[in-house]
């Protein structure tokens, strides 16, 4: 059953709790013109890259590369993404969130013969392309705002007659909106703290960021995918969060962090700094709620129903919200996790990503005369 949640946070807002009038003062999924001016929706998405890339940075022997990449490689195939991107774009014209944090946004090229060079330029597979021309034959228009290019590889991949293809994965995090949102002020760059890999590969990790006008209201968006905290016991991590909590220090006007932050909630430790940081989830302010919000993780195989999910790593955190909501009267938020149900998956049973989704949607004040 898909979770759609109230969240009230009247320890905050204890004076207005009589203008909320429960789940009718709710914006429904089909909003109006007039409701859309006084909300904003936004959506964080790991996309998965489609297949087992920690077995081929984790091999120890070079001569092995080229089949390992071979055996990914066909893992990748069969995890269609044409399909996946088709569904990942139902879940977004469901909602039509205003902005959506996109992680794990993958590009394949590859080059006959291999040559062993950071060159490969036929495209094979193009995530951004192909979910944008999804979402236009759903009647969404929606575009590119933002892109960071994060870790950028090429290895050799073993064919069925032996001869050698370069393949070429290059990695990005992303933010798309609405054609009808105002975007301005767009910027990215890498952390510093990089993670060094096998065969003098380096690990880039990246944020985008934009402000959004919905209405009358501007917000800074943020979307990045922090290194796992099981790399080096989340030393990197723990790198990266500084430099991200450093980037957002002297922001004050509404901030929306979006993504993949590898952090568990409620203890991890980069979710913790950064609630300390004040922001706010806007998942877990939900009053007496019991649902978990897990977002993680499905089998690299996504043919599988082995992968239960487990974890929230997924997140929406928000702050400088609180005059907004105080003049909206109330906070009613509604969250929703997709592509976590049978229902969610393509036509030939695949998940659309070893990740769900997360739609957070908030009503604010309506405009001023």
């Amino acid at each position: 059953m898909k979770r759609i949640l109230l969240i009230v946070t009247a320890f905050l807002f204890t004076a207005c709790s009589d203008d909320l009038t429960g789940p009718t003062a709710l914006l429904s999924t089909g909003q109006s013109a007039d409701q859309a001016a006084t909300s904003l929706t936004v959506m964080t998405r790991n996309m998965y890259v489609g297949t087992d890339v920690d077995r081929v940075i984790e091999t120890p022997d070079p001569n092995q590369i080229p089949f390992v990449v071979g055996e990914v490689w066909q893992l990748l195939l069969a995890n269609d993404y044409s399909q996946r991107a088709a569904a990942m774009a139902r879940e977004i014209a469901a909602n039509r969130p205003h902005v959506v944090g996109l992680q794990e946004v993958s590009l394949f090229r590859t080059q006959t013969p291999a040559d062993f060079q950071l060159n490969a330029q036929e495209v094979v597979i193009d995530f951004i392309p192909t979910l944008l021309a999804e979402l236009s034959a759903l009647g969404e228009t929606y575009v590119l705002v933002a892109q960071i290019e994060d870790t950028d590889v090429e290895l050799p991949r073993l064919n069925p007659d032996f001869s050698l293809t370069d393949v070429r994965l290059t990695d990005y995090d992303a933010i798309i909106a609405r054609s009808d949102v105002e975007v301005s002020n767009v910027s990215s760059a890498n952390y510093a703290a990089s993670v060094p890999g096998p065969m003098g590969l380096t690990i880039l990790r990246g944020w985008v960021a934009a402000d959004v006008t919905v209405g009358d209201q501007t917000y800074r968006v943020l979307n990045t995918h922090l290194e796992p905290v099981e790399t080096a016991d989340g030393y990197f991590q723990g790198l990266q969060a500084v430099e991200l909590i450093d980037l957002l220090a002297g922001e004050i006007r509404p901030t929306v962090l979006l993504g993949d932050l590898n952090t568990e909630a409620p203890s991890g430790d980069t979710y913790v700094d950064l609630i300390a940081d004040g922001f706010m989830d806007a998942w877990d302010l939900r009053a007496g709620l019991l649902d978990t919000g897990f977002t993680c993780c499905h089998d690299n195989d996504l043919s599988s129903d082995a992968g239960v999910f487990h974890k929230r790593i997924d997140h929406v955190l928000v702050r400088n919200f609180e005059d907004l909501w105080s003049r909206a009267g109330a906070n009613p938020v509604r969250a929703e996790i997709v592509g976590d149900e049978p229902g969610d998956k393509t036509p030939s049973g695949l998940w659309p990503s070893d990740h769900g989704g997360m739609v957070v949607r908030m009503q604010l004040p309506r405009p001023g005369p």
